[in-house]
């Protein structure tokens, strides 16, 4: 079965946001990846933001987890005040990450569709017909 954990965008504080969060939860970093370790030919990282969260992940008790990055700023500012987080959805495989992403993303909008990531699971995300935001991600080194 599939698990649900927040995820939440941040303006270039997601670092500090999480070390507060894990000031108060406990727990460790399961994953930091800054920007510039994705950095390559085909996906440029402006240097004012290599050392920006691309994802960072914080383990809550046994199974859940509090994930975050920091927004580039060629997407914009990320209005604080509203929605800024998405549900993410931890597959156990492909098959049920293309179920759930096919299934949810229907009449909804597409924002990066399912497939292989940079970072090596497999991810899609999309806004649903009720304008919440979800990410499916299935990792085959956690799961396998």
């Amino acid at each position: 079965m599939a698990r649900i954990n927040p995820h939440i965008n941040f303006n270039g504080n997601a670092e500090e946001a999480f070390t507060f969060y894990k000031s108060v939860f406990g727990g460790k970093f399961a994953k930091i990846i800054r920007f510039k370790d994705l950095a390559s030919a085909e996906f440029k990282v402006a240097e004012k933001e290599e050392n920006k969260i691309m994802h960072i992940a914080l383990t809550i008790g046994k199974t859940d987890m509090l994930m975050g990055n920091d927004v580039p700023e060629i997407f914009g500012k990320t209005n604080e005040n509203e929605n800024r987080s998405k549900i993410v959805i931890t597959a156990e495989s492909k098959e049920e990450a293309d179920n759930l992403f096919n299934g949810l993303s229907v009449g909804g909008e597409i924002e990066g569709p399912i497939g292989d990531s940079p970072w090596g699971s497999y991810f899609g995300c999309f806004r649903d017909k009720y304008g919440i935001e979800w990410m499916v991600d299935f990792d085959p080194k956690n799961n396998g």
